[in-house]
């Protein structure tokens, strides 16, 4: 039965079966940790150039299913990719149209699923968005209070400081901001059902003189200098190449002369821009995120500066991430059963696979994720900012 595997599948020497649509099975090397069940005859042929778009598309659509942990099945998936795909094979950067239209359509197709789906694997806050952790060792609920406490100390936020949170979210945040620092907050999201719950969770909290939350593109924001602050987390990465100096001119607008603003997001291995290989990166740009478009740390820098402001510091949170998503994934496959009275099938088997897979490749520095901090210098060039970092750690 072995000759009825393409040739290029029977020197592999993966932990992997093959169990196709009739009940035959192939062993691609010693004891199998995972097992792609084949439904669909087409994609045996399709097996000897399977990259990471085919694989997951398959498992999207049904064509094929997976046993094994998730994040073994990614792993074990890669390492098959690996061996009969070229990593940068037809890998171009993505470049799409973002107006104001699509990209409130992109939200809403991504943000706008269930929010009861995302309590089930998110922390008590919703923080959609990579946790801090400081040792290592701590929770999903204490690395994200920690994240919100590491946002703040950077902006030197004070009490009644006006914070403008850009992607608020589900107001995490926004509420911590106001909460634990004094601060008022202006928060802009494109999501109705993030905002929704967002504006619940603030008037539960009674911090409604305190947080205003509104429906806004980053286009419309108000360009008179009103705000002392900005935070940006998880934003960027929405807001396309085309428009990232259009973005970054709108947040210079916003803020007064001597403000900071925090840009914290996914940024791309390839300085152009371009998607990690063997088509991960086109998985991602179908499924989970329509037309999101990861800058290169450079890419992004330039374009701060490009605005006015001065870039004055700079970290990386890769391994927090892929530390995060790991959280995020197991959390959602403790609770498949009833994750799956509350999404389609469909989109299910997809945040399975974005959720490892993702975690996968912040681990295996595909993507990097980081916090770039600037200011709006006053006219003769100075600010208010300390001459070391030390009081970021008291």
């Amino acid at each position: 039965m072995l000759a009825q595997l393409p040739p290029a599948l029977q020197n592999l020497q993966l932990p992997l079966r093959l169990r196709l649509w009739d009940g035959h099975e192939f062993n691609l090397g010693p004891e199998p940790s995972v097992t792609i069940v084949v439904k669909d005859p087409q994609l045996v042929t399709q097996f000897t150039h399977p990259s990471l778009d085919l694989l997951g598309t398959a498992f999207v659509e049904g064509k094929l299913e997976m046993e094994g942990s998730i994040g073994e099945v990614i792993r074990v998936c890669d390492e098959l990719s690996q061996a009969l795909v070229d990593d940068d094979e037809g890998d171009q950067p993505i470049r799409t149209v973002h107006d104001k239209d699509t990209d409130a359509a992109a939200i809403s197709y991504h943000y706008d699923l269930s929010n009861e789906f995302y309590q089930l694997w998110l922390d008590q806050d919703m923080a959609y968005s990579c946790a801090y952790f400081q040792t290592g060792t701590e929770t999903l609920e204490q690395a994200q209070h920690a994240k919100f406490e590491h946002l703040c100390r950077k902006l030197r936020l004070q009490a009644g400081d006006y914070l403008l949170d850009v992607g608020c979210g589900w107001g995490g945040l926004a509420r911590y901001a106001a909460r634990e620092y004094g601060a008022r907050v202006f928060g802009i999201t494109l999501s109705k059902e993030q905002l929704k719950l967002a504006r619940e969770r603030v008037k539960a909290e009674g911090l409604e003189h305190l947080v205003e939350l509104q429906l806004l593109d980053y286009r419309d924001l108000p360009q008179d200098g009103r705000f002392d602050k900005v935070v940006s987390v998880g934003m960027f990465e929405h807001v396309g190449h085309a428009n990232l100096q259009v973005y970054c001119e709108k947040l210079f607008g916003a803020v007064r002369e001597g403000g900071l603003v925090m840009n914290h997001g996914i940024t791309a291995k390839h300085t152009d821009g371009r998607p990690v290989g063997r088509g991960a990166g086109d998985f991602i740009e179908r499924y989970v995120f329509p037309h999101g478009e990861l800058p290169h740390m450079a890419m992004m820098s330039a374009r701060i500066s490009e605005a006015g402001f001065e870039v004055v510091d700079v970290e990386s949170l890769r391994l927090h991430y892929a530390k995060t998503l790991d959280f995020w994934s197991k959390r959602l496959e403790a609770n498949l059963e009833k994750a799956a009275a509350m999404v389609p099938d469909q989109a299910l088997r997809i945040w399975r696979l974005y959720l490892a897979g993702c975690s996968y490749a912040f681990a295996q520095g595909w993507i990097n994720i980081h916090q770039i901090l600037s200011v709006k210098t006053y006219s003769d060039g100075s600010h208010g900012l300390p001459w070391t970092r030390e009081d970021l750690y008291r």
